[in-house]
């Protein structure tokens, strides 16, 4: 039975090292501390979900090596639906992520699993029976022309794209330009980042939530950051505060404000001003301890810490 959320993309093993800074080129920087943690936009998102009490599923690819081993055994951990989670020949997709003491990271992303992730029948007959599915732009552009074949009909189930990197760190192993058009209209949802809309549209904010809606989106999130989001829907035109947490780690606080837009806005349903609340407090959450998926809460937890504000 397939679960009522389904992401597709990458489940990963992250390398964090607490630098003194982030080097410049020729530069350097010294590591404080090492950690390992789990990772992947679509891991975080299905486990995010799973921490609201969805049911989730994930579709991904995984080398034969050790690095397979420890990611399939925690998001077994997770809850999550893994049957869909196949293991071939090649390296696990892993990061190395460089965190300053003010929570910013850089990433470094390596391995060829999720590059080499194929949709078959059969996942898209366990996608087709979804409430809804998700998608990040670095899966890999076979995978969206699969999913955009089928995204335009009426069976299919509401899709969340995001566009969770710049074009030009896609090449070669995300979704090309052409096809991250094609999502703008196809979508339920799109989702973009400050640092990708620049990168995508040459603004950010509500202007790039703007331009997309103009072009066909449906429903948009365009995030920056501590300034929060900016919404747009057939019902939505609204702004979005952050949560004011301490940060530890910013990593995977988009990946929770997805799931909880995801939650909310696309399965739930609540008003786009209570899910774009209920998606800045999950990501504000978690960005309070380390790790892409170290502070992800529960749906009590959300609900608590926006009565307490």
């Amino acid at each position: 039975m397939t679960p009522e959320v389904v992401t597709i993309g990458a489940a990963t093993v992250d390398r964090q090292y607490l630098v003194s800074n982030h080097p410049e080129p020729d530069g350097g920087a010294f590591a404080n501390d090492v950690e390992e943690s789990f990772g992947g936009v679509a891991a975080n998102v299905a486990t995010a979900c799973a921490r609201f009490g969805r049911e989730a599923g994930l579709v991904a690819r995984l080398g034969e090596d050790d690095v397979a081993d420890r990611v399939l055994e925690e998001l077994r951990r997770s809850a999550l639906d893994v049957s869909r989670v196949r293991r071939e020949p090649g390296t696990s997709t892993h990061c190395v992520i460089l965190r300053d003491g003010d929570g910013r990271r850089s990433i470094v992303t390596a391995g060829d699993s999720t590059k080499r992730l194929r949709l078959d029948d059969a996942d898209l007959a366990y996608l087709a029976d979804a409430d809804a599915m998700f998608v990040t732009a670095y899966a890999p552009d076979p995978v969206h022309e699969a999913l955009l074949s089928r995204a335009r009909e009426d069976a299919f189930p509401p899709v969340a794209f995001d566009l969770s990197g710049r074009p030009a760190e896609l090449e070669g192993r995300g979704a090309r330009v052409a096809t991250v058009d094609a999502w703008v209209e196809a979508a339920s949802l799109f989702v973009v980042g400050e640092v990708a809309a620049e990168a995508y549209l040459g603004c950010s904010g509500r202007e790039a939530a703007e331009r997309l809606r103009e072009r066909g989106a449906d429903g948009v999130a365009s995030t920056v950051g501590d300034d929060g989001a900016t919404l747009l829907g057939p019902e939505a035109d609204l702004d979005v505060p952050a949560l004011d947490v301490d940060v530890v780690d910013e990593t995977g606080a988009g990946d929770a404000f997805v799931a909880g837009l995801i939650d909310a806005w696309v399965l739930g349903d609540a008003s786009a001003a209570d899910a774009g609340r209920f998606a800045a407090a999950a990501a504000g959450l978690n960005c309070e301890s380390a790790g892409a998926r170290g502070g992800l809460p529960t749906r009590e937890e959300v609900e608590a810490a926006l009565a307490a504000r």
